[in-house]
């Protein structure tokens, strides 16, 4: 960041000042308290990135992978040892609970650590004599400049999704980060800056929708990974596919959970708060949707209403807060009318968590937990990903009832059961068609070494971020065909 507090893009090895006409502010949603400026970059510094990634790529996919992946191990001590530093970046700009970012920290350095595996990940298919004196041999190659465009939600884990697995790869990248959150991919830049990279190989624009177009455009990014709304993420991978490129574009959710009547009511009731209000309901895998199955309702709704209620709403550096604050006024605003959507589509709102007073912190972007009763699945509120702290519950006489129910959304992020009955959650999980499958689980985030799923209108593409997915994304798979005759040898 500059002495005048605007936030600089990192290009081919260096900090460079955007000549941006336009700059946004970047606001603490707890404080309102102004934390620096962002440029909207233009296309053209854009191109400027582009360039530098594909200059630097020549010579960076002829590295080893053995090599390159000595510059993640690197990046993990960093990030370990500025991992306060960073959580607290998270906080500030993005609202979550100190607890929240720095689960959010350790999650990137597990696919830091997972993406060190490439040379294995990596390893091609070899067929001897497939023919006489004929060898097939199928290697993997990096696809080129690749981008990340990732959102606010996240703003620590959700580019390392991609990153580190493109890097170790052999591709060279560009992150674009949400102009909501700058601030903490300026961190770990500036960690990129301290591990003597070759200049090109990893390059941060940041900007709104035209930097966006640019990369989308531009003939020589070659892939491009996405995380944001439903709406979005058809533009992005419309746009992206259109023009060539490999795109994977994770969208929009409106993940439901099951609660069955043998579930453990005291757990269920806890996981399903944590995931339902958890990081201020900010969250691709947040439950927005509960499903009460035959006599659970009682039990559940007054256990879920007293979670909430008691959850303590607070700026997330005080370590006894339990939730912050959701991103924007315009956020909340828009969520609190979904709210009064839902009530006037009948619902009953039970817990009410709208315009609240937080002592202390009177103008953050603050909603109390929120829980609606009776919502009618046809409605509005339960077909919209409210993206905040509201939690919608119905009822249903039979598990057939509530799997029917989920698989009739447009949303397939995430579905998760609570029950204490086996042949239950295998039905469960083999029927119901979403992406990510908890059990017992409220929040199925997967670990760095499985892809973060996503089906229907959640995702677009084939192959997810993380693991083994993300290296098959960054590769392209070339096949040979080697004829070497054995009479040949004898010569020798």
């Amino acid at each position: 960041m500059s002495k005048n507090g605007k936030i600089q893009n990192y290009m081919n090895g260096q900090w460079q000042a955007s000549t941006a006409v336009d700059y946004l502010n970047i606001v603490n949603p707890a404080t309102q308290e102004m934390l620096g400026e962002v440029p909207l970059s233009p296309a053209s510094e854009v191109g400027s990135a582009v360039q530098a990634a594909a200059e630097a790529f020549v010579e960076w996919r002829q590295m080893p992978v053995g090599d390159r992946i000595q510059y993640l191990f690197k990046l993990k001590d960093l990030l370990e040892e500025n991992f306060e530093d960073i959580s607290r970046t998270i906080t500030m700009e993005c609202g979550k609970t100190m607890g929240e970012s720095r689960g959010e920290m350790q999650r990137a350095i597990e696919n830091v650590e997972v993406a060190c595996g490439a040379p294995t990940m990596m390893m091609g298919d070899f067929s001897e004599d497939i023919a006489s004196g004929i060898d097939e041999i199928m290697i993997r190659q990096p696809v080129g400049v690749c981008a990340i465009i990732a959102p606010f939600n996240f703003p620590g884990m959700i580019p390392f999704w991609f990153l580190p697995y493109a890097i170790a790869a052999g591709n060279t990248v560009i992150v674009k980060p949400s102009e909501k959150v700058p601030l903490t991919m300026r961190k770990v830049f500036g960690l990129f800056n301290k591990l003597d990279l070759p200049p090109g190989v990893v390059n941060m624009v940041n900007g709104g929708k035209e930097a966006v177009d640019a990369i989308l455009d531009h003939p020589a990014v070659r892939a491009v990974s996405f995380v944001g709304s439903t709406a979005v993420a058809k533009y992005i991978y419309s746009r992206g596919a259109a023009n060539g490129k490999r795109v994977q574009a994770q969208g929009g959710a409106k993940n439901p959970i099951i609660v069955l009547p043998d579930a453990d009511m005291e757990m269920t009731t806890r996981i399903s708060a944590d995931s339902a209000f958890g990081c201020a309901g900010q969250r691709c895998l947040a439950a927005s949707i509960a499903i009460t199955v035959g006599e659970a309702r009682h039990s559940f709704t007054e256990a879920i209403a007293d979670a909430a209620t008691s959850r303590v709403v607070g700026y997330g550096l005080d370590e006894a807060v339990q939730m912050g604050p959701v991103i924007t006024v315009p956020s909340k605003e828009r969520i609190e009318s979904l709210i009064q959507k839902g009530e006037n589509e009948g619902a009953m709102v039970i817990v009410d968590g709208r315009s609240p007073s937080i002592p202390g912190y009177e103008n953050g972007n603050f909603i109390r937990p929120t829980i609606l009763t009776d919502v009618n699945p046809g409605g509005e509120i339960a077909k919209t990903e409210i993206f905040g702290p509201v939690l919608s519950l119905m009822h249903v006489n039979t598990i057939d009832d509530a799997i029917k129910l989920v698989n009739g959304g447009e949303y397939g992020n995430m579905a998760c059961l609570f029950t204490s009955s086996g042949s239950a959650a295998r039905k469960f999980r083999y029927e119901v068609q979403a992406g990510n499958i908890g059990i017992n689980i409220g929040v199925a985030a997967p670990m760095a070494f499985f892809p973060f799923s996503g089906w229907k209108e959640s995702f677009f593409g084939t192959l997810h971020g993380q693991g083994k997915h993300a290296i098959e994304f960054f590769t392209q798979t070339k096949v040979v065909v080697e004829r070497w005759p054995r009479a040949w040898s004898r010569q020798f």
